[in-house]
């Protein structure tokens, strides 16, 4: 980890606490929460506990003139910070991380978070979009929505945090559209995205082209790869091919 990086990023999240009451740097409460939690912490005692054990290892990246600080003063403070802040510098501090490779591929997917469904107060489950560099093995953005279907309208947002210049975006197919697509060009980016129904024409037309009973024996370059995965074997066979004539329209249509 570039801890140092990450110093300089927390340290201009702005502290409200009053001066004279301070004890405990804000960038160390930060530095502590963050190595702890990386490191498996699921509790405000954990992160404690952690920084007693690590304080020597700590020292080397903050003050921590009074030692570590407790648990209740630790949870007080993260509480108080703008969340919408942290994760802009947690975000910056991720791409800072990131060497810029044109070779990467970024993979765009949304996850609903386990258990963040609150039926007592009536919110839905949570829905996070997460870019993933499959070259660095890191995630380099993420951003929440409220729903799966808001998806469409979260991915030009995260893209908006990302360097993808001379990178490859995949997606499901959820975030097959013709915006997004417009928007990876427009930022030096190409795209890799799967086609399903929701691209009722585009989604025929290859279905047409490529018929799964020609599949075995495929006139083009092809590799093929074969996977266990969720208790089922998976066969992947990936075409490589010019764009067929049948496919021409559609060029028109998706930038790139």
């Amino acid at each position: 980890m570039e801890l140092k990086k990450l110093m300089e990023h927390i340290s201009i999240i702005p502290d409200y606490r009053q001066a004279w009451k301070v004890e405990h740097k804000l960038s160390d409460i930060l530095l502590l929460t963050i190595c702890a939690v990386i490191s498996g912490a699921e509790g405000w005692e954990d992160i404690e506990d952690f920084g007693e054990t690590h304080l020597d290892f700590l020292k080397q990246y903050g003050d921590f003139e009074n030692g570590i600080p407790v648990h209740d003063t630790i949870a007080r403070v993260v509480s108080c910070i703008s969340p919408a802040k942290f994760h802009e510098c947690f975000i910056n501090w991720m791409r800072d991380c990131h060497s810029s490779d044109d070779k990467d591929v970024i993979a765009i997917d949304g996850k609903t978070l386990r258990h963040s469904y609150d039926k007592s107060r009536r919110r839905g489950a949570i829905h996070v979009i997460s870019a993933f560099s499959t070259m660095h093995s890191l995630v380099i953005g993420q951003i929440k929505t409220d729903e799966k279907s808001n998806e469409i309208t979260a991915i030009p947002e995260l893209l908006n945090m990302l360097d993808i210049k001379g990178k490859i975006i995949t997606t499901d197919a959820m975030g097959c559209q013709k915006d997004i697509a417009e928007k990876i060009q427009k930022q030096g980016g190409d795209y890799l995205f799967a086609v399903k129904g929701n691209q009722g024409r585009l989604n025929k037309a290859f279905e047409e082209k490529f018929p799964l009973k020609e599949l075995n024996n495929p006139e083009h370059d092809s590799y093929a790869i074969s996977e266990k995965s969720h208790g089922r074997e998976e066969i992947r066979l990936h075409i490589v091919c010019d764009v067929p004539d049948e496919l021409i329209d559609f060029t028109f249509e998706w930038k790139g």
